[in-house]
C-alpha cells in the first residue's frame, strides 16, 4: 500500500511539475485516481512539504513548492 501511495504521489508531482498549478478535480481526472488515492497522494506530498495549497472559490488548487 505504501508503495502505491508513493507511486501515486510521484504521478501527481510530475503533472504539477510539467503543468503548473491545478485544481484537485483536474488532478483527479488526469490521474484517473479514486478520491482515496488522490487524497493519499496529496497527503504524501504535503507531509514532504512539496505542495502549496491555494483555496479558491470553486476548488483547492495545488502547486509545487519552488
Amino acid at each position: 500500500m505504501k508503495e502505491k501511495i508513493g507511486n501515486d504521489a510521484g504521478c501527481v508531482w510530475n503533472i504539477l511539475n510539467e503543468g503548473g498549478a491545478k485544481p484537485v478535480k483536474e488532478l483527479k481526472k488526469l490521474t484517473k485516481m479514486t478520491d482515496k488515492e488522490i487524497y493519499a497522494a496529496i497527503g504524501w506530498l504535503a507531509r514532504e512539504e512539496k505542495l502549496v495549497f491555494d483555496p479558491r472559490e470553486t476548488d483547492l488548487y495545488l502547486s509545487l513548492v519552488r
